[in-house]
């Protein structure tokens, strides 16, 4: 279980590092906002009771792969405050999630007390990850593409955990649609010249990530 004081935490440290104000330093007339509303409301969009895969401990892995990546970011703390907003808004049975939680991005992190180049940027990042596909230049966006993808190379009970949750999550779907669509993605996932694009997540990932994404097709097809 996801432990949420935390998660509260990591928030704070990111957005205060990311707008410049000093983590020790208790609030004062005149201030940003205090983070924590804003970390609740959060929160609870990623404890929606329909969320089976992207949960809670999904933010808390991707956050963890962020610190696992950070040395390869420009700003690993926007990186971190992407990670929270990238599935903020969720329904599987939609395509423009990632534009709806850019837009949440966007509304409110100036609220917060973040620049608007930030949260910019912010926004650009969750976008991106509709395509995973950063460019070679865009060290912020490598790191928040591997972190999000590096569950593909999990060992192989966690992997199978992963697909039955994304299974799940899309329960709606008929078994005969759904293993059509899977083997799709999976066969755009494998076509990519890389599925990983920092050093990190190309030398420890790239393989078992390929492996995975193979082994299921493998089974989705036979």
């Amino acid at each position: 279980m996801a432990d949420l004081d935390a998660l509260r935490t990591r928030w704070s440290h990111a957005l205060h590092r990311s707008r410049g104000t000093d983590t020790s330093s208790p609030s004062s007339p005149g201030a940003s906002p205090d983070p924590i509303p804003y970390a609740d409301d959060l929160l609870a969009r990623w404890s929606e009771p329909r969320r089976r895969y992207h949960t809670l401990d999904h933010l808390t892995a991707v956050l963890d792969h962020v610190d696992v990546l950070e040395d390869a970011a420009d700003d690993p703390d926007l990186v971190r405050l992407a990670a929270w907003f990238h599935d903020a808004v969720y329904l599987p049975d939609r395509s423009e999630n990632e534009e709806r939680s850019a837009r949440l991005a966007e509304r409110a992190l100036p609220e917060a007390g973040l620049s608007a180049a930030a949260t910019a940027e912010v926004a650009r990042l969750v976008r991106l990850t509709v395509t995973h596909a950063p460019a070679d230049d865009d060290p912020n966006g490598q790191v928040l593409c591997d972190a999000d993808l590096a569950i593909l190379a999990s060992p192989a009970d966690a992997y199978t955990a992963y697909t039955a949750a994304v299974r799940e999550e899309y329960a709606f779907v008929p078994p005969d649609a759904f293993r059509a669509g899977r083997a799709a993605i999976l066969r755009q996932l494998l076509d990519l010249p890389r599925l990983f694009h920092t050093p990190y997540g190309t030398k420890e990932w790239e393989d078992p990530a390929r492996r995975n994404l193979t082994d299921e097709l493998t089974l989705l097809t036979s």
